[in-house]
């Protein structure tokens, strides 16, 4: 089902196309910590510290997949909300044989530099080859992590959350199923853990694409599609590009950080991984707030309808609040016992402290990071994306610099504190970026000055006019 969202209330329209993903989120989430889950638990102390250490450059190859996505679900939701079926229907052809090309070459070119990777970031030698089996396992599935973030990108971009929301729960109950099929029953060791992910991730990913075909056929058009648009292409990399070095750089910041961890022994690289990947959990499930804002905002950037852009800001950071209130809660009153799940009956006092110690001092800040991602969708919704990157590094940089610097100092607490001092900075620039309106397209603005207003759905003949530098006249316009 697709949703138009430049109507009805959009506290409501929110609401309603956020439960889906939020819910999607979270077991995305559950998807990614049940490896841990089940090697803490049924494979040791080593095998969980395995994948801890292989967690920062998974995440760099998910930031890719992730970021990649990004930019066709942009297109995508403003020419949907342009009502520009045809251009729409190419903008998803193009996407999905561009981002499979993508994660191709990027399978290659990770098998080879996998050695190096872990190398750089110190991964200790009693966990390395362990880490080497549970990475190239990985990395032989991400044709089928690329698939799948194409094929949820595109539905959230058409305004359907909810079909990315059910393929997600079979994935990732299949894959739960399969880790403790394959560790406990078949004795695979970590690798029965990686072969699980990639069998669940990779049928999945197969299902939502077919369903995604069959879900667009429904589309009529008044003309056939082009298979592939390098003009599309183009303005999607616009975007794209920007939001994969986004989000790589933060994945760079974990990978940089995570080799500090390293250097301090096993038990702190076990506990600080268990702890992140429950942090990463709770920030993934808050963002999914703001990744329906971006969705939103496009569709009405695409329908000229500003006002009703911050009417959904507003109403985005209200509902991201309540969820980050209840999350700090539940990480001082029993993050102990969350902690406690990836570890087995002989649970390591030391690893679970290190991680306690972690969640009590960067929850507290979770609220700056509330109003930073939903203050970020606004300006990846409009293509701001120069801003966009500006907020992001500023973050990322200040949270590497001063973990390094803080480390020696402080010790493990040190690379705790780097991390919401870089968020007061990253959220401040966020929000002044959004007051500054750089985010509203030129012409809209332009508009604005000379005093007239812009009718809906008029979007993409403005947008041939600006790709072609022709002299903007606004003929769909009217004079106060």
């Amino acid at each position: 089902m697709m949703t138009d969202m430049t109507k009805g209330s959009p506290f409501k329209i929110l609401l309603k196309f956020v439960l889906p993903m939020l819910l999607s989120m979270v077991f995305q989430q559950m998807y990614n910590l049940a490896d841990s889950v089940i090697a803490g638990r049924y494979l040791g102390v080593d095998a969980l510290a395995a994948t801890g250490a292989a967690y920062p450059i998974t995440v760099l190859f998910l930031a890719v997949a992730t970021g990649a996505s990004v930019g066709c679900s942009v297109v995508i939701s403003q020419l949907f909300g342009a009502h520009d079926h045809v251009r729409m229907r190419a903008a998803v052809n193009t996407a999905v044989i561009t981002l499979i090309t993508l994660s191709l070459v990027l399978t290659v070119a990770g098998q080879i530099a996998c050695p190096a990777l872990m190398a750089f970031i110190n991964t200790p030698d009693d966990i390395f080859d362990l880490t080497m089996v549970y990475l190239r396992i990985y990395i032989a599935g991400l044709l089928f992590l690329f698939l799948y973030n194409t094929a949820t990108a595109i539905f959230n971009g058409l305004g359907d959350s909810r079909t990315p929301l059910y393929f997600l729960a079979f994935s990732t109950t299949f894959n739960v199923i399969l880790d403790v099929l394959f560790v406990t029953t078949f004795d695979m060791g970590i690798a029965g853990v990686g072969w699980a992910t990639l069998i669940a991730q990779g049928l999945s990913s197969i299902l939502a694409i077919l369903t995604l075909v069959r879900r667009l056929s429904r589309i009529k058009t008044e003309r056939k599609p082009a298979r592939f648009d390098t003009h599309l292409l183009r303005r999607m990399s616009l975007i794209a590009i920007p939001s994969i070095c986004q989000q790589s750089f933060v994945s760079v910041g974990v990978f940089f950080v995570q080799g500090l961890v390293n250097s301090l022994g096993q038990f702190t690289v076990a506990g600080f991984s268990s702890a992140l990947k429950v942090s990463t959990f709770a920030l993934m499930v808050m963002n999914s707030l703001p990744n329906a804002l971006s969705s939103y905002a496009a569709q009405n950037i695409g329908a000229q309808d500003i006002p009703r852009v911050r009417q959904g800001v507003r109403a985005c950071i209200l509902m991201s609040e309540i969820i980050i209130c209840s999350i700090i809660a539940l990480f001082f009153f029993a993050g102990d016992q969350i902690l406690g799940l990836f570890m087995g009956s002989d649970a390591n006092g030391t690893v679970i402290n290190i991680g306690v110690q972690y969640l009590l001092i960067v929850a507290p800040f979770y609220p700056l990071v509330g109003i930073k991602n939903c203050c970020d969708s606004v300006l990846r919704g409009g293509g701001a994306m120069g801003p966009f990157m500006v907020t992001t590094l500023a973050d990322l940089v200040l949270r590497v610099v001063l973990a390094y610097a803080l480390m020696p100092i402080c010790g493990f607490s040190g690379i705790c504190y780097a991390y919401p001092l870089g968020w007061m900075i990253g959220t401040s620039i966020s929000i002044i970026f959004y007051i500054s309106n750089i985010w509203i397209p030129k012409y809209m603005r332009q508009a604005k000055k000379q005093g007239f207003v812009l009718h809906p759905i008029r979007r993409a003949e403005e947008e041939q006019k600006q790709e072609h530098h022709l002299h903007l006249h606004l003929p769909f316009a009217v004079r106060h």
